[in-house]
């Protein structure tokens, strides 16, 4: 079977087949969706972003797509970046610099990753949508270069003082937000 990964994102794409082989699924493909992708994300939820770039990706290819919209969600600043997450600054540093700035007069450093991840047929009807969440908190500095975006500077609960930064891949597949909600969906296509 093959699945379109509605992301021009390679790291993404690389983790999604990372959880996928995790769980034991072989039998699937996932690509990406190719030349003129460029979905216009103006939902309100990352539910909603996550259905058009699902149904984006399913209209250009004609094949069954899956597409996850994630972000961080910091508790003192009202569940910001949140849907912004890749566009709260220009670059991977600068956003983790602005968040690192927003966070200095707040004890409560609380986050969360958040993803959801939806899977439509080759016409963009949904077949399943769910989410994964990872708890954690915002560190005080940076720390580790595995992962990505703000992998270095969110400290994950119930990892001894890690952040998901220092976090081996196939631990930071096992507990992100993004496997999580991977392996709600595998479980659904194993089933059908």
């Amino acid at each position: 079977m093959k699945i379109v990964f509605a992301t021009s994102n390679p790291h993404k794409l690389k983790e999604l087949k990372e959880i996928a082989s995790s769980f034991g699924v072989t039998d699937i493909e996932f690509v990406l969706p190719g030349e003129g992708f460029d979905p216009v994300e103006d939902g309100k939820t990352f539910e909603e972003n996550s259905l058009i770039k699902a149904r984006e990706a399913a209209k250009l290819t004609g094949l069954m797509a899956l597409a996850d919209d994630s972000g961080l969600c910091v508790e003192a600043l009202n569940g910001e970046p949140g849907i912004y997450s890749a566009r709260y600054a220009s670059t991977p540093q600068e956003r983790i610099d602005k968040l690192l700035d927003a966070v200095k007069p707040f004890d409560n450093r609380k986050a969360k990753f958040v993803c959801a991840m939806t899977l439509v047929d080759k016409d963009g009807k949904i077949l399943f949508a769910d989410r994964g969440e990872c708890f954690g908190s915002i560190a005080f500095s940076q720390a580790g270069t595995h992962g990505f975006g703000y992998d270095p500077i969110f400290l994950v609960d119930g990892e001894d003082g890690l952040t998901m930064a220092e976090l081996d891949d196939e631990k930071k597949n096992e507990i992100s937000h993004r496997g999580r909600a991977l392996r709600k969906v595998l479980s659904y296509l194993l089933k059908k």
